[in-house]
């Protein structure tokens, strides 16, 4: 074998090794893939509210509940989960002035035909699932607004159903670090075994009959400042 043979050789051998290793290489670069960790912030509980309603034939109460704890997670800026953790010993009713009336009705919703609050002190919304689909005006210079839907797990009384709601998003302009949360939840309150007074259940109930859809209205508000 010649000269010009081992050259050919050699610069054959060579020329293979580095087309292997930049093939590696690219192929390493192009699988690496990069991963925007998910921030938390916490609730602020005496700025977030929790306002149901209740009806009947002939009319509706509505009172409050208060938030205990939770969190919002956000991923490049992006809201993404969260979990909130709602105190349901805190519990009243604001549109019945009589106080013995007043606390007749919430002594009897927070009873064991209700929510058995000794029991079930608590209750919790797991977000799973928060999908983006758009923005709204706010109509305020002070705020922008970003709309969402979302998959979620509700446990009351120790029982848990999956609900699906629609959210607003507010970004404060003014002050940065503060974002609220805004939605309307329609629950059937025998997904959590609150049958009492319900038409489904029981016949010719009359003016006692409580429909069983009852309405929750949340604003939850976190300040991101507290990102953790």
């Amino acid at each position: 074998m010649n000269k010009f043979s081992y050259l050919l050789i050699f610069c054959l051998f060579f020329g293979l090794v580095s087309f292997a290793q930049t093939g590696t290489l690219t192929d390493t670069v192009t699988e690496k893939k990069v991963k925007v960790k998910i921030k938390s912030s916490d609730i602020v509980p005496e700025s977030s509210r929790l306002m149901w309603t209740g009806y009947k034939p002939l009319g509706q109460h509505e009172g409050e509940i208060s938030v205990q704890k939770g969190q919002l997670d956000f991923q490049d800026g992006t809201l993404v989960g969260g979990e909130v953790t709602i105190d349901m010993t805190s519990l009243t009713c604001t549109d019945i002035e009589d106080q013995a009336t007043n606390g007749k009705l919430v002594g009897h919703l927070k009873s064991a035909d209700f929510f058995n609050t000794v029991d079930h002190g608590t209750a919790t919304l797991k977000l799973k699932k928060v999908v983006p689909y758009g923005e709204f005006d706010t109509q305020s210079d002070k705020s922008t607004g970003e709309l969402y839907k979302v998959v979620a797990d509700l446990t009351i009384k120790g029982i848990t159903k999956e609900i699906k709601f629609k959210t607003n998003l507010y970004r404060y302009t003014e002050s940065g670090d503060y974002v609220s949360v805004v939605a309307r939840i329609t629950l059937d309150r025998t997904d959590f075994d609150i049958e009492y007074g319900s038409g489904s259940f029981f016949d010719s109930l009359g003016d006692k009959l409580i429909y069983d859809e009852f309405d929750i209205s949340a604003s939850l508000m976190v300040n991101t400042a507290t990102f953790k």
